[in-house]
């Protein structure tokens, strides 16, 4: 089936699935800073999310953006750079969304996340990996 889609998209589903997964570990350990240590969600929120984006890079680089132009420990450091940005972002949308539209934390989260997963996809297509035209 993945054979009739073209190189970009399927380049996009393995983005999607890696996504998907760190997404899901983000969750769980936010759930448990919160919830099970009783830490602020504004602080676990950036934390879990700089976890589980660390992990996505490793796996990103593995198999969505294989044929990147960029060293390794290069391209963590622009990673990590712009993952600390998405996580200010991540924070204070989390905390608006708590504060003023007073939904559950974790609903927030999820919520935010379908914004931040797509520009971080074209972001590291772009600039990050430098792999756009290229179809591995």
């Amino acid at each position: 089936m993945l054979d009739v889609l073209s190189p970009a998209s399927r380049r996009f589903l393995r983005y999607a699935a890696v996504g998907v997964a760190t997404l899901s570990f983000d969750l769980l350990l936010l759930a448990a800073l919160t919830q099970l240590l009783h830490i602020p969600y504004y602080i676990s929120t950036p934390f879990a999310f700089l976890v589980a984006v660390s992990i996505n890079y490793v796996v990103s680089r593995a198999f969505v953006f294989r044929g990147t132009e960029r060293p390794v420990h290069h391209g963590y450091a622009y990673f990590i750079l712009l993952a600390l940005a998405g996580a200010v972002f991540i924070t204070a949308s989390v905390a608006f969304l708590v504060t003023y539209v007073h939904l559950y934390y974790l609903v927030a989260r999820v919520l935010v996340a379908g914004f931040v997963g797509i520009a971080n996809y074209l972001i590291n297509l772009h600039f990050n990996f430098r792999v756009a035209g290229h179809h591995v």
